[in-house]
Order: C-alpha cells, then structure tokens, then sequence
C-alpha cells in the first residue's frame, strides 16, 4: 500500500524549510558524536587514563544504545509526535554532549556515551519519519536527499575533517562542545516552525520482554563484533560464549515478537512488502561499504601515510562534494524525471567497487593527490546508492508501520557496518602477520641485497655521529620496521580489495533475491485476485 502522511494539512512553504532544516540540523549533533571516537582515540585515552579494553566501552555503550534506539522509537513515536520526539531527543543530545565535555572520569564518559547513542538513534528515526509524513510524496527524492547529507555524509566526510582539525587546534572536548550550539538551532527551528500534528495513532503498551531480549541480542552482538578481533575470537572463551548468548536471546526474541502478535517491537507486515524486504536485505551490504571503507581510509592514512588527524579528515572531505552531487542528481532523476529509484543501484556499486579496485594499489609512498580520485568516486557511488536504496525501502510503507520500517532499516545498516568493520580488521591483522612471515623469510642475513642495505644504512647512521655498534644495531631494526610497513600496506591493499570482492559475490546474490521476492510477489497477487 502506498504511503500516505497522516498529518492533517501540510505545511505551509516557509515552515517546511524551518522543519527540514531543524532536522537536519539534529542529524549533524548525531554525527558529530557517533564519530568522535575514530580520529580521537588516542587524546581520549590519555586524558582518562584508560586502558584499550575500558575505552571499548565508550563504543560499545553508544553502538549498543543507538540500535536500541532505533528499535524502540516506533513505540515513543506512537505516544509523542515526530516534531516533539526529535526536539527532546536532540536536547537530551546536546546535554549529554555538553557534560562529556567537562569530565574525563571514564565511568561518567561511559554513561553519556550511552545516554548520546539512544538519543541518537530516537532522533535518527524521528526525524526522516518526521520528514515523510510532512511532506508530499512526491517530494521525497529530493528531501530525503537532504536529509541524508546530515546523516550519512557528515558521518562519512564532514565529520572527520572537523574533529582532526579541533584534535590537533584544540582538543578532543571541543568535539563534544561543538554539537550544543548545533542542539539547539535545531531545537529552536523546530519549535518556531510549529508543524502540524498528526492523527492520533493507537497507543500500545511498551512491550518490556521482548525490549530485555533484544538488549541482550544487542550487547552480546555489538562486543562481540567490536571486540572479537582484540581477542582473537573464538580463541577467547568469553567471546564464544558471548556470541551463544546472542544467538539464544535472537531466537527466543524472534519466538516472543512471534506470539506477542504485532503488539511486540518487531513489525512483520514490514516484510509484505517487497520492496522494503530487498531493501533492508541491501542494508547490509551497504553499511558494510559505507563504514567499512570510511575505516580503511582514515587508518590507512593515520598508520601508513603517517598523516596527523586533521590530515587523514581532510582526506574524506572532498569526497563530501562528489557524494551530495550524486544525491542530488538522483534526486532530480527520481523526482523530476520519474526514474524508478532501483535503475541507480547497479551505477552506485559499479563506481564503490572501481574505487576500492583503485586504492589497492596505494603504498606508503602514496599521497593525497594519488588517492583522490578514488576517494571522489566512492563519494560518488555511495550517492547513488544510499538515496535508492532509502526510497525503495520506504516509499510503499503506510503510516502504520513507516517509523518501525525506519528503525528496521538502519538497524540492519547500523550490523552491516559492524560487520563489516570487524571482518576488515580481522583480516588486516591476519594478513600484517601473514605477511611479514613471507617477507621476513626473504631477507636473509646473509643476502648480498639484505648486506648492502645494511651497510649503507649503518654508514648513513656513523656519518650522522652516532657510534659504529649503535648504528649497526638501528640499521637492523629500521630493516625490520621496513619489513613490517611493507607487510602493513600489502594487508590494506588486500582490504580494499575484500571491500570490492563484497559486491562482485552479494550481487549476484542480490538479484537473485529481487528475482525470488518479485515471483512471490505475484504469486500472492494471483491467489488475491483468485
């Protein structure tokens, strides 16, 4: 069934831009904070005296909440309106960022990270349900272009560059003090654009079981990815039992939304439609792309290139240009030219797969100006793809079931990406060792290349003053870091390969899904009709 907005008028054009503009802005504060800890790692765990294991928690905690939140706002948006969603999430955004600003005690951090993640993903889904039901559909290419600049491409290009740049000028507590003023221009254009209400939807009681069942899924899930590659996974008991934790709380969350019969947090009517179904199915594969590739590039700039933070963020923001023109562009083919939004998918995947192709030949002599083109065409793909895939999925939805499609949906982009982080990481490491092992076993000690190296490097060391012992010594370590470099960039060369490898096998796997729903599709059609 078509989606229709069940506001009682639409608004006028000047309050339109206000409401579109206050929810962009709500976007910006969630970006800003899901990303603060990519680039700031190292200052954050200075200032707290925090070991690795313990800061993990300020990622775990805001992941973990943030799919709560995404899962758990349909409910609130039955009781509270879009607009008054979004403005008390975004507050709640913006207070907690304010006090994480003021305080390094880890337990404290650990906290507001946690309350930033759940107020994040409330206003995520809020604000895009917000802006479907205002609008008409007609307009929604367009719109839902917009929004996705706040939520997807400041996390992606934006973001980084503002955070390297307050790292390296200022320091991390910056980030955090640079959402509040954001917080509340959103806050305050929403309240002036006094947008209509909608209807009166039924309430339903909070569904307590399956929310406690679904927290455990996500806490086992969410440290189990994060943390799987740290403990080397399986290897590490508490991993394998996290992870069967998870699978048991799955099932028995699948089995109570089952019986709680649409009265539970899972919306199965979802799933009627074909559309959203090979939508949220593609979500996967897309989060995996989007943050899979946003933590090659930074990494490989902060570990090989040896780029300061503010460098390694002004890395993905030309990109930015490139990924809102493709939104753009799209926008304007589905809205104005009435292409169907699927036609801009293979175009989106074809120029992500070229660019990861591209960059796997980047070595440690690579620069900026190497990488860029790459870097401009996963913006570019990455337009045509996300905008498609958002349309696809919700364009059909009614206004019963849009906010859990919503939630849904970025939940199973939220996994991919943890999923595909993890799996790139594990496989970087893997390969660092891998490799160095098959690189090592070549530099013989007695080699005549492995001879001239050294000695060249020692007498470079003794002519500079240092003593013919000690030279000796730092010539055969700067030999060994060498090795490992070239073991480090072999293995991110392979990682941007795997990136391109995704979609050369979830492809054809992709259309044969579309294939099967659409068959079933009309075979339900042919029984209605019988």
């Amino acid at each position: 069934m078509t989606m229709v907005a069940p506001l009682s008028c639409r608004v006028e054009a000047r309050t339109s831009i206000l409401v579109l503009a206050g929810v962009v802005l709500a976007t910006l504060t969630e970006a800003l904070a899901s990303t603060v800890l990519a680039l700031g790692r190292s200052d954050i765990i200075g200032d707290t005296y925090a070991t690795p294991d313990e800061f993990a928690w300020l990622d775990i905690g805001y992941t973990g909440l943030k799919l709560m939140g995404f899962m758990t706002a349909p409910w609130l948006l039955s009781r509270f309106s879009p607009r008054n969603a979004v403005i008390g999430a975004t507050l709640v955004m913006g207070l907690a960022c304010a006090l994480a600003a003021i305080t390094t005690r880890l337990d404290l951090l650990i906290g507001l990270r946690i309350i930033q993640g759940f107020a994040g993903g409330t206003l995520l889904v809020a604000g895009q349900t917000l802006i479907f039901f205002a609008y008409p559909r007609h307009q929604q290419p367009l719109l839902q272009a917009l929004f996705a600049m706040g939520a997807v491409v400041a996390s992606a290009t934006f973001a980084p560059a503002l955070q390297g740049w307050l790292i390296d000028s200022q320091s991390w507590t910056w980030i955090f003090l640079s959402t509040v003023p954001l917080a509340l221009a959103s806050v305050g254009l929403l309240l002036i654009a006094d947008s209509p209400e909608p209807a009166k939807a039924r309430r339903r009681p909070f569904d307590w079981l399956g929310s406690a069942l679904l927290a455990t899924v996500i806490l086992c899930f969410t440290y189990v990815l994060s943390q799987g590659s740290r403990w080397d996974w399986y290897e590490e008991p508490h991993i394998l039992w996290l992870t069967l934790s998870g699978l048991v709380a799955l099932l028995a969350f699948l089995g109570q939304q089952v019986l709680a019969k649409g009265r539970g947090l899972l919306d199965f009517t979802l799933f009627e439609s074909e559309d959203f179904t090979f939508a949220f199915v593609v979500s996967f594969v897309a989060g995996g792309a989007l943050f899979g590739s946003a933590f090659l590039i930074p990494a490989f700039a902060l570990s090989v290139l040896a780029f300061t933070p503010t460098d390694a963020g002004l890395l993905l923001l030309p990109s930015g240009a490139l990924f809102i023109g493709a939104l753009l562009f799209a926008a304007f083919l589905m809205q104005a030219r009435r292409v169907p939004p699927v036609a801009t998918v293979p175009f989106g995947i074809l120029m992500i797969m070229t660019a990861m192709w591209m960059l796997s030949g980047s070595t440690d002599e690579s620069d900026t100006a190497e990488m860029m083109s790459a870097i401009l065409l996963r913006g570019m793909g990455l337009g045509f793809l996300f905008l498609s895939i958002t349309l696809i999925a919700f364009s059909k939805l009614n206004s019963r079931n849009l906010a859990a499609g919503i939630g849904l949906f970025n939940t199973g982009r939220q996994l991919g990406g943890l999923m595909g982080v993890a799996a790139l990481q594990t496989l970087i490491e893997h390969h660092v060792a891998a490799n160095g092992v098959v690189l090592g076993a070549n530099v013989t000690v007695g080699g005549t290349p492995v001879i001239e190296r050294l000695t060249t490097t020692t007498a470079m060391l003794a002519a500079k003053g240092m003593d013919a012992v000690a030279a000796g010594r730092a010539a055969t370590s700067l030999l060994g870091q060498l090795v490992t470099g070239q073991s480090t960039v072999i293995a991110f060369d392979t990682a941007f390969n795997a990136v391109a490898l995704l979609f050369v096998f979830a492809a054809p796997v992709l259309v044969g899904i579309k294939i099967g729903l659409s068959k079933h599709a009309k075979r339900r059609a042919a029984r209605g009709r019988a």
